[in-house]
């Protein structure tokens, strides 16, 4: 548990670590849901582009509709065997997920504690930043 006055420099550092591991939590879950996605993807492309809509795009952006096997080479080759990866995939995003909402909440916990340290005394920021620049 937390003094009942914290630095401001000890909720700034929380905040600013809280803040960089949501962060990470974050690119983590990017990761995992990719490897989802190529995971069914591999195992059940989805269809070619342009067929359904060519008659109602113009020419110039029909063109530009990749083919099938330029899609197809997008997927990593051998990737079929990743949708048994599925369940597990699933189950870390869920763990990742929930680690990020306790993240989170701390992070709103620690923003709330210094809002409550500054709204305490206003000068204390100033001060700490005086302090800071006068070095010891």
């Amino acid at each position: 548990m937390t003094s009942r006055v914290e630095s401001l420099h000890s909720l700034r550092l929380e905040r600013r670590a809280l803040r960089a591991e949501r962060d990470r939590v974050r690119w983590w879950r990017r990761v995992v849901r990719a490897r989802l996605d190529l995971a069914v993807a591999a195992a059940a492309p989805p269809g070619p582009l342009g067929e359904d809509v060519a008659f109602v795009l113009p020419l110039d952006v029909c063109l530009q509709v990749p083919r099938a096997d330029e899609l197809r080479a997008a997927l990593p080759v051998g990737a079929a065997h990743e949708v048994g990866l599925l369940p597990d995939l699933r189950a870390l995003d869920a763990r990742l997920e929930a680690y990020g909402r306790g993240v989170d909440h701390a992070l709103a916990d620690a923003t709330a504690r210094l809002v409550a340290r500054l709204a305490a005394d206003p000068g204390s920021a100033l001060r700490a930043r005086a302090a800071a620049v006068e070095g010891p």
